[in-house]
Formats: structure tokens, sequence, C-alpha cells
């Protein structure tokens, strides 16, 4: 039940209760004492509006995988607490493999992206290597939490 309740949500975060419960097939108090728990044990961290970026003139999207230095491993939240503060980054996700993190920033064009890695990255001497890519489009899962 929990599956299907946070599927319904993901799906449309601002259903009232009652037609989540209705949606769901159980009654809204037992809905409501679910929705409860879930909040409460983590599993639902928060409700967020779904901001197109290029309604707010930031065209251009992108991800930057951003390899540290060897130096800086012992302050990796630091780089982290620091990206997640510029007003570009969406995102910050700490990943496994040939980077270390994966910023989801969004600019208004390459001359503004060009700028943010030049003066965020290129200049931070805990940052040994950026690769930017571009995003064309973004088409969110069907099958979350499913």
């Amino acid at each position: 039940m929990d599956r299907t309740l946070l599927r319904l949500l993901a799906a449309d975060g601002r259903m009232s209760n009652k037609d989540l419960a209705e949606r769901a097939g159980i009654a809204p108090s037992t809905c409501l004492a679910r929705i409860r728990s879930l909040r409460e044990r983590g599993v639902i961290r928060g409700f967020h509006a779904d901001v197109d970026p290029r309604a707010l003139g930031h065209d251009l999207q992108t991800m930057i995988a951003v390899r540290l230095h060897p130096h800086a491993r012992g302050h990796l939240s630091d780089f982290a607490e620091s990206m997640r503060r510029r007003p570009e980054v969406l995102d910050v996700y700490f990943v496994a493999g040939a980077y270390d993190y994966l910023l989801h920033v969004a600019t208004a064009d390459t001359d503004a992206v060009r700028w943010f890695v030049a003066e965020h990255l290129n200049r931070n001497r805990d940052v040994a290597h950026t690769e930017t890519s571009l995003i064309f489009d973004h088409l969110p899962a069907a099958g979350r939490y499913g």
C-alpha cells in the first residue's frame, strides 16, 4: 500500500488526502496515518514544486561531472555544500566511479555555464577535472516507486 501511495504522490504531490485515499482504495483516515508514518520515517522527505528552469530564463541545463584532487577527499562535504548554495545549481549528486560529483546546473546560455565552470570549478583548487554535458530534454520515468 505504501508503494501505491508513493507512486500516486510522485505523479501528483498536490492530490488531496480524500482523492489519494480513493485512488488507493483505502479510508481517508488510513491514508492520512500512512502518509504521516512515511514522513516520520523519512521515506517522504518533503513536497516540492517542479519548476521549469526555462520559465525563469534558464534555457540551458547541463550535467557537470566533477573529480576532486586526492588531497580534497577529507572535505568532500565542504565542496558539496558550496555547490548547493550556488543559484545555478539545481542538484548535487555524490557518485561512485570516475567522478566524485554530478552537478545539475541551469543557466541562461552557454556563456553563463562557461562562466560558472571557469569561476566556480576551474578556479577551485580542490577540483582536478570537469566534464560538461548538455541536457537536451528531461523525461521523468513513468515507473517510479511502483
